[in-house]
């Protein structure tokens, strides 16, 4: 079972001056999650065990969990930063440099048309090719041919690949712009709101590359991982947290740790391609988890794990 927050509006009428008052609370609820996924577990397990590229805590990174939070509480239970270091070698890894040479191709708020430019394009065919020549990349294309999602040559699976995570298209109803795509949304992080009495808020950003180096510049603000569920200690793979970007809030907000960029894309490609539209209940490696993947239309909307 999964317990997630859901608005209740309630409503009252005070009998002495006869106003109606209508208000919104948020109320825990528990649903039942699908059955664990053997298949897909077992995939994934072999995704991570040829996932040369993950970083190993303590040699390649650290964190530093420090307080526990929950979902509605504003005080900063963290007073120093998340990472304490990541080491800077990982970052000339041909993977996670063609990674980060992405991050800056994207408005951060919706409603904003994005645009392609042409070096952009060629940024995005660079990190496709990096990923095809990892194994987990070329596990996960067997994988999908296999089960008549892909197709066979792997110039036509690149190309899938950069429809299913680079394709622009509408998240934002109020604008007829493409203002999102699901690797924006997944890996860099959006903001939308902010029009009338409407909050700006932070949505996406599931990715722990990019949350280490914006905390790096100073953009984000670790706040404390969620005490929903506790961590394994500065060791953990899969992390809960609150934290602010640019001062807008994210309240809960999951990432792996210390994993490649081409482990991510494989997972959620597939789960795209074969998965539930929702939760995917899942073990990998050690680690039982539920990774939720969701369809925007005919697109990638967003994807991230939690840990159960």
């Amino acid at each position: 079972r999964l317990e997630s927050w859901y608005p209740y509006i309630y409503s009252f009428t005070c009998s002495g001056c006869r106003i109606s008052v209508s208000s919104v609370c948020f109320v825990m609820a528990r649903r039942e999650l699908p059955p664990e996924d053997s298949d897909l577990s077992r995939l994934f397990t072999r995704l991570w065990e040829v996932d040369d590229n993950r970083l190993t805590s303590g040699h390649d990174y650290a964190i530093n969990l420090q307080g526990g939070t929950k979902r509605f509480w504003t005080r900063d239970h963290a007073r120093d930063p998340l990472f304490t270091f990541v080491a800077s070698t990982a970052f000339k890894r041909p993977t996670y440099k063609t990674f980060v040479a992405l991050l800056d191709n994207y408005e951060r708020a919706t409603t904003v048309a994005e645009s392609v430019t042409p070096e952009e394009e060629r940024e995005n065919w660079a990190f496709l090719d990096a990923i095809m020549d990892t194994r987990p990349m070329k596990e996960t294309h067997r994988y999908l041919v296999e089960k008549g999602k892909s197709p066979h040559s792997e110039r036509d699976f690149k190309r899938q690949l950069y429809d299913i995570w680079f394709k622009l298209y509408r998240r934002t109803r109020e604008t007829r712009s493409l203002d999102s795509s699901g690797f924006e949304h997944v890996f860099v992080g959006e903001c939308r709101g902010g029009q009338g009495r409407e909050k700006r808020e932070v949505i996406g950003f599931h990715n722990w590359i990019q949350y280490y180096l914006q905390e790096q510049l100073g953009n984000v603000d670790y706040k404390g991982y969620l005490l929903n569920k506790e961590p394994e200690g500065p060791h953990t793979r899969l992390l809960t947290i609150q934290f602010s970007w640019k001062n807008e809030t994210k309240p809960q907000g999951s990432t792996f740790i210390g994993t490649s960029p081409e482990f991510e894309v494989a997972i959620y490609t597939v789960l795209f391609l074969c998965g539930n539209n929702g939760d995917n209940v899942l073990t990998v490696d050690r680690h039982r988890c539920n990774v939720k993947v969701y369809h925007h239309g005919r697109n990638l909307g967003t994807a991230f794990p939690i840990e159960l």
